[in-house]
């Protein structure tokens, strides 16, 4: 078993790890179990009743909280002519073609999301093989491969968090920083959890929310009841 230390500890022995807490309870256990000097991260893993080797059980799409991730973010757009511009007017941190793609291919990755217009794809596939891995590439699913690139930059820019289901049925995601505190991140994780329900496929049996754990970055987990939790979001 790995091995805390002193800090993490006595955070840990403020509650009881096996039980399950209302959203708002576990928000605020979660809080105050942050002991670092840095603002951590709130994040989120959910387990779900899916099976992801079946194409019509793979969850995954995007939500644009409503305060943020409380990370900057950098946007690479592959866009000409018009949309180069718009691009660059709306916040845009890289903006071009073939020499966005030729800088890529060099081994410059120092980006968080990629977004392109439809007659830009032919251009990006060139470096599929890089971004795909990274998960940078655009994904017209994801609403990063379009004409709208003034909304979508500043959607991207005001907190839009991509996920999607691991092959262990689990979703993982960043909502947001300490520093929001307790109402902010109820919020956020809210907002997460009803898109997440929202996506619920016809096609799984079951439970389909069967466990969910929030964490600062560097403190322990706490539990959500996911019978309450999916009353509460609704």
């Amino acid at each position: 078993m790995p091995k805390h230390g002193k800090n993490y500890n006595n955070k840990v022995e403020k509650f009881d790890g096996t039980a399950q807490y209302s959203l708002e309870d576990a928000v605020k256990l979660v809080l105050q179990s942050s002991f670092t000097k840095f603002d951590e991260t709130i994040d989120i893993a959910m387990k779900l009743g899916v099976d992801p080797r079946h194409a019509d059980q793979m969850v995954r799409s995007s939500v644009v909280l409503p305060h943020g991730t409380g990370k900057e973010t950098r946007v690479l757009v592959f866009a000409k002519g018009d949309k180069e511009t718009e691009a660059k007017e709306a916040g845009a941190d890289f903006v071009g073609g073939d020499d966005l793609v030729e800088k890529i291919k060099e081994g410059w990755t120092d980006f968080d999301k990629t977004v392109a217009t439809p007659d830009m794809m032919g251009t990006v596939g060139k470096i599929g093989r890089i971004l795909g891995p990274r998960n940078l590439m655009p994904n017209a699913k994801l609403g990063t491969v379009t004409f709208d690139v003034a909304n979508i930059i500043k959607e991207i820019k005001s907190g839009k968090v991509d996920f999607r289901v691991e092959k262990t049925g689990i979703i993982h995601a960043g909502l947001g920083k300490v520093s929001f505190g307790q109402d902010s991140m109820v919020e956020n994780i809210k907002a997460f959890v009803q898109r997440v329900i929202q996506l619920k496929p016809s096609s799984a049996k079951g439970i389909y929310l069967r466990s969910v754990i929030i964490s600062s970055t560097m403190g322990p987990g706490v539990k959500l009841d996911p019978v309450a939790l999916t009353a509460f979001v609704k």
